[in-house]
């Protein structure tokens, strides 16, 4: 009997990449490099997908979507998404931060995870045995670590969406809350500062 099946997708980065998971089955993976235009490409590419594997979106069971860190845009593309077509479908949405999506597979072992930051920093997170919470580093630190680390640029766009729907597929049959981006630095763009100018009658 085939396991449920789960559409991932993930758009945290300068991809829009997607996966469809049969139980242990990838059924297709795809991934297209793109700067920009995700808010566009991803729902198009979701249904290629699906149509490509014979696949309707009334035969999910499960929505997974990457939640970050990476740009701050992109996630929020992702994770309204998500939520908008968990509630259309009435299924679960589960987001799986890029932690989780890269550490999928390791066993447990103790590892660090690093995903690429601006202004020459990384974000990190320590998983297995010691287990911490996230957090926003130097790149220079990631020669200090007590244990291995893992890029998150090491996975295609494709690996990741496929290692985002494996993480899903764990969680089913919790209460989980609805999905939400992972900031870990301000945003660039930030209300100004000043008083606003007087405006004269």
């Amino acid at each position: 009997m085939a396991g449920p099946l789960i559409l991932a997708f993930d758009t945290s980065a300068a991809h829009c990449a997607a996966a469809l998971l049969s139980g242990d089955d990838v059924l297709a993976a795809r991934s297209e490099d793109m700067g920009r235009g995700q808010a566009e490409r991803l729902m198009p590419l979701l249904e290629e997908l699906l149509a490509g594997a014979g696949k309707g979106w009334g035969d999910l069971d499960a929505i997974g979507v990457g939640t970050g860190p990476g740009n701050f845009t992109g996630i929020r593309i992702s994770v309204a998404a998500a939520r908008g077509l968990a509630l259309a479908l009435d299924i679960p949405a589960v987001g799986v931060t890029g932690f989780e999506a890269r550490a999928c597979g390791e066993g447990g072992t103790p590892v660090w995870v690093a995903i690429e930051a601006p202004r020459a920093m990384v974000y990190l997170q320590r998983l297995g045995d010691g287990a911490a919470a996230p957090e926003l580093r130097p790149a220079a630190e990631i020669d200090r670590l007590d244990a291995p680390a893992l890029w998150l640029s090491d996975l295609s766009g494709a690996e990741l969406a496929t290692r985002i729907a494996r993480v899903a597929r764990t969680c089913l049959g919790e209460a989980l809350p609805r999905p939400a981006p992972l900031y870990l630095r301000p945003a660039d763009a930030a209300p100004m500062r000043e008083a606003p100018p007087v405006i004269l009658p």
